[in-house]
């Protein structure tokens, strides 16, 4: 796998979870900094046995309502 993208969405408290597409790996952190250490931490855990990706890709999903 050459790139492991994980959706990233902004918690009311100003926090961020990331969670990965297509494979089980969320973290969560309450600054952007915090989640980028806490994302790269879950990945080397979750590929511990084998080859990690060679990126990481953190998309940002931003849900706005405007009235």
């Amino acid at each position: 796998m050459k790139e492991l993208v994980f959706e990233v969405t902004q918690e009311a408290d100003g926090g961020y979870v990331a969670e990965a597409l297509g494979e089980s790996i969320i973290t969560e952190a309450d600054t952007w900094e915090k989640l980028r250490a806490n994302v790269r931490e879950a990945v080397n855990a979750f590929y511990f046995d084998q080859s990690a990706p060679k990126s990481i890709r953190l998309h940002l999903v931003r849900d706005e309502v405007l009235a």
